[in-house]
Formats: C-alpha cells, sequence, structure tokens
C-alpha cells in the first residue's frame, strides 16, 4: 500500500517532459563494489528492469566502482557525478552509519541525508546480517565463543568502516563475543573463498545475499549460522538462531545495538546526487518503485532467491533525519567501541 501511494505522488510529476530528456541518453548505474557481490546482483536485476519504467527507454548501464568498502563510489555520487539524473548507484548499506564515526570523518566526504534516495530493494524486514562459520568446527553455537575460557573464531573482513568489520567488532565488545578479525580482504567474493580455502572460520553475510550468490550453504549445511543481526525478531528460515538484540545483556547494550542495525533498513540502498531538478528525482524514484511491481523483475528476483521488500527514498531520508539527531553519549560509545 505504502508504494502504491508513493507512486500516485509521482505520477504527477512525470510526463513527456522526462521522456524528451531522457530520449536517446545512457544512465550509468555506479556499483560501489566487484561484480560477483550481492550489490551487483541487485544492480544488474535492476538495471535489467527499471529501463522500461523510464520515459524514453534509456539503458542503464553498471559501472563498477570498488575501492574503500564503497566509500569511493559514495563519495563520487555525492562529489563528481553529474546532478542531472543520469547517473545513481549502490553502494555498502552502512556509509550513513560511518559518517558518525570520528575516524571516519575526514574520509566521508557526504552528508547521507542530501543524497536523492530512490529507495531499497529490500528494507531488511525480511532479511538478517547473519554470523556464519564453517560448519565443520566444534563451534556449535554462540555460547561456546561467549565469555572467558570459551572458543574462539577468526573471522573475516573487509575493513574499519564496513560493515564486515564494525559489526563483529562491535558485537565482539557488547556481546563478549571471542573474535579475531582480520581484516585484510578487499571484496566479499575474496571473503568466500578464505572461508572456503579454510584461511578463517567465520564472517558476516547477508540472509538474501547468501541465498542469492551461496545458496548451498544453507541449503546444504555448509556453514552454520551463530546469531542473526539487523532484527527484532528471529527470522522465519532460522528460527534456531538469537538475534543480537536478544543477546544483550542490559537496555543500553540493547540501544546500541538497535543504532547499529539502521543500516539494515537500508539493505540494498540506490541514490542519486545531491541537488538533482525535482523532475528528474521524481522520475527516478517513480521508475524505481514501479520496477518493484514489475512482474518480470519480480520473477527473475524469484527465480535467483532475492529477497524483496522495498521501501521509496522517503522513508529512507526520514530514518537518517533521526539517526544523526541520536543523543551524542550513545553516538560517543559506538566510537569507543569502533576504536577499539
Amino acid at each position: 500500500m505504502r508504494i502504491v501511494v508513493l507512486l500516485l505522488a509521482l505520477l504527477l510529476a512525470g510526463g513527456a517532459a522526462a521522456e524528451d530528456f531522457y530520449k536517446g541518453k545512457q544512465i550509468r548505474l555506479i556499483v560501489g563494489s566487484e561484480s560477483g557481490a550481492g550489490y551487483d546482483a541487485y544492480a544488474r536485476l535492476l538495471a535489467r528492469h527499471m529501463p522500461r519504467h523510464i520515459p524514453g527507454n534509456p539503458p542503464i548501464v553498471p559501472q563498477y566502482m570498488p575501492g574503500a568498502s564503497s566509500l569511493v563510489a559514495a563519495n563520487y555520487l555525492y562529489n563528481l557525478a553529474p546532478p542531472d539524473g543520469t547517473v545513481f548507484g549502490t553502494f555498502q548499506r552502512d556509509l550513513p552509519l560511518a559518517a558518525l564515526l570520528d575516524s571516519r570523518k575526514e574520509q566521508v566526504k557526504f552528508d547521507a541525508s542530501k543524497f536523492t534516495w530512490l529507495g531499497s530493494a529490500s528494507s531488511g524486514r525480511d532479511d538478517a546480517y547473519l554470523m556464519v562459520m564453517r560448519a565443520e568446527l566444534p563451534v556449535k553455537s554462540i555460547a561456546d565463543i561467549r565469555g572467558a575460557g570459551k572458543a574462539s573464531l577468526v573471522l573475516a573482513a573487509t575493513a574499519p568502516g564496513a560493515q564486515s568489520y564494525d559489526v563483529p567488532a562491535a558485537l565482539k565488545e557488547i556481546l563478549g563475543l571471542n573474535l579475531q578479525i582480520v581484516a585484510a580482504y578487499p571484496s566479499a567474493a575474496q571473503m568466500v573463498l578464505a572461508l572456503m580455502r579454510k584461511e578463517v572460520d567465520a564472517r558476516m553475510i547477508g540472509l538474501s545475499s547468501m541465498l542469492a550468490t551461496q545458496p548451498e550453504w544453507l541449503r546444504d549445511g555448509v556453514v552454520r549460522v551463530l546469531l542473526q543481526f539487523g532484527r527484532a525478531d528471529r527470522h522465519k528460515l532460522l528460527p534456531q538462531v538469537p538475534t543480537a538484540q536478544e543477546l544483550a545483556a542490559n537496555e543500553a547494550d540493547r540501544s546500541l545495538i538497535e543504532l547499529m542495525e539502521t543500516s539494515q533498513l537500508l539493505s540494498w540502498p540506490f541514490a542519486a546526487p545531491p541537488d538533482l531538478p525535482a523532475e528528474q528525482a521524481a522520475t527516478l524514484e517513480r521508475a524505481f518503485l514501479e520496477t518493484q511491481q514489475d512482474p518480470a523483475y519480480l520473477a527473475d528476483a524469484a527465480q535467483a532467491k532475492m529477497e524483496l521488500s522495498p521501501i521509496g527514498g522517503a522513508e529512507i531520508a526520514a530514518r537518517l533525519k533521526r539517526l544523526y539527531a541520536l543523543p551524542p553519549a550513545l553516538i560517543a560509545r559506538y566510537n569507543q567501541l569502533l576504536a577499539r
């Protein structure tokens, strides 16, 4: 219902002028990761179907811009990409949180609340960010690595500032997990290889991403899921796996975990540069939302087992506004955790 209402409002802004603008043009979709990652899968899916919903039917061509855990792509979109509706992109969902980190302020060259948000292919309501480990290891549950004298796991990550590092680093301290985090892998694909080659014991991965790119992991019991992050309740596919919020020892810890879970709302975000002309901004958001209801798009996503629970740009913008207004003490503790 929310998407239908948004579409009705946005339809008022479309028309022949948009067709005149986009006819004969090409749209670049900046992907802040390497080919083969979950962000790439959602970007390519959108690029195949969204042109039908843009007046003039311009082709959408993915352009890969990996680096610094998507920071290169986000900084490019905000500062260098032409703000005319011919470029939009996707980047790691945790980057709005990076703007709250003292250690990242010199690298973050954007205000996430000022992007022209098109929406997210998933709001995370049907997803979860999982800590998974190789199933043949003796650890059976999160309790086995929690507390003094318990077992420990070597966990693969990209770099500080990325969700693959920041989430386990914070949970290590908040929940008392025995983790050795190896921030040495530049991409999701290389973390997959590291796990399969037994260079590491564990990694963080989105459930929807795993189902889309490594479906055998869950299906064939290749990995064991230790906890799920980004949810207040347990995912229907993982009723036996506790959430991070459940594991919190007190209300302050739970609130901090909730702050960190803001990025899950974005899940697979798409945004254009700031200050787009109103007509182009409305055209792109309308096309994004229409695509989320396109039968061919839905069929492709279902075949690839890609989770969809879309939201529009307005909801993302409102959530980010609340994020940047959180109590300073909570932000300070978040900084302290990730500075360790």
